[in-house]
């Protein structure tokens, strides 16, 4: 097993009905919150119960309500200038991960001094320029998808309208004070949602495992048991939707899909690169830009490092079969169903390689990928 540092500072509240803890967690870190998440309705009724809540602890809200998927910088932009205006002593993130995400990048870009926002964002790999935010307004997250695992982890994940991209900002400041991850708020979710949601918790792990080191018991357990219990439990929710248990397993496996627990030693995400590209480029969303690019990734590499497939398909299921899961649970699995053909195929690789490969001219994973094997992998997801 590889050497590492882990820090995880997040305080976690989890189970059906702790919502209603919100207010006295907030109240412990001030009296003003400014609640960042949907304005489409989606989430109005956990708002309002929320506004609640925090007015029960003598804490004032104003909420900014502007997110979209794949929160852009201009829109973080004015979300930084609106929590100046109110005077926010916190940042409430209330929604999926574009939520919370937009929610961190709000909550540093108050106290950024190093000009531009897009600044703060690790917008190139080869070149590295960003200058990460040192300190950002207390968080407190409460998500209402499982997928991102950005309720404990250090990351915010934004884009670019004018640049058509999409990056990271990593910065100990963006750890949550503190996460509430209540089950019931997912009840009510759409099928597609879910499905996307667990597909990205799925990747966060599987690319860990297939691309990580080789010779680490406990880690390699750990990932396939988070893949396992999402596997199992999706099509559980997808009948019944107000499963109990199989949503509490699927909310707390996406959390510890990526907190750190699953990857210490390791930090390959190169599924994931490609997977942004496709959503900056072609408005693929990100559960199913994952979804078209796994089973691809996997056909692949079997043939060039075949144990870790080898092993998935053995103790979970084989490659084939779980493209076919992930179409059953209604999800794109390949660029064609997205409008996306092979004549589009060198933009893509081109923006990838923007972003995403390193100073060696390719895209870190075990083993490196090429532009050139890159393209080949993804005729595999046509």
């Amino acid at each position: 097993m590889n050497g590492f540092t882990y820090h995880n500072p997040v305080k976690v509240v989890f189970g059906a009905g702790t919502l209603v803890q919100a207010g006295a967690e907030g109240a412990k870190l001030g009296k003003r919150a400014f609640v960042v998440s949907y304005g489409d309705g989606s989430v109005a009724g956990t708002l309002a119960r929320l506004k609640e809540l925090f007015a029960a602890e003598g804490v004032e809200t104003q909420e900014f309500l502007e997110v979209v998927p794949n929160p852009p910088i201009e829109m973080v932009a004015r979300g930084v200038e609106a929590a100046k205006t109110f005077g926010a002593d916190f940042v409430v993130g209330v929604g999926g991960g574009s939520a919370m995400d937009a929610a961190k990048a709000v909550a540093a870009g108050v106290l950024y001094t190093h000009g531009d926002l897009w600044n703060m964002v690790y917008a190139s790999h080869s070149h590295v320029t960003a200058q990460p935010p040192e300190k950002a307004l207390p968080l407190l997250l409460i998500p209402t998808l499982p997928a991102t695992g950005s309720e404990m982890n250090m990351c915010s994940v934004v884009s670019s309208t004018e640049r058509r991209q999409k990056s990271y900002i990593w910065a100990d400041c963006l750890f949550a004070r503190t996460a509430i991850l209540d089950p019931e708020l997912t009840y009510s979710l759409p099928p597609f949602q879910t499905a996307c949601g667990a597909i990205d918790a799925i990747s966060h792990v599987l690319e860990i495992f297939v691309n990580g080191q080789p010779k680490s018991d406990l880690l390699h357990e750990f990932q396939l048991g988070v893949i396992r219990t999402i596997v199992k439990n999706l099509p559980i929710v997808l009948e019944n939707p107000t499963d109990a248990d199989a949503r509490a397993e699927l909310m707390w496996a996406a959390t510890c899909g990526l907190n750190g627990w699953a990857s210490p030693g390791d930090a390959w995400t190169p599924m994931h690169q490609v997977g942004h590209v496709l959503t900056s480029r072609h408005g693929i969303n990100h559960g199913s830009s994952l979804a078209i690019v796994m089973p691809a990734w996997m056909t692949y590499h079997k043939k060039i490092k075949p144990a870790p497939y080898e092993r998935f398909e053995r103790e979970i299921m084989p490659i084939a079969d779980f493209k076919a899961f992930i179409r059953k649970c209604g999800v794109p699995v390949t660029l064609s169903e997205k409008g996306v053909g092979e004549a589009d195929i060198p933009g893509i690789v081109e923006g990838v390689k923007t972003v995403s490969f390193n100073a060696d001219g390719v895209l870190a994973s075990n083993p490196p990928v090429t532009a050139e094997a890159l393209a080949e992998i993804l005729k595999l997801a046509l």
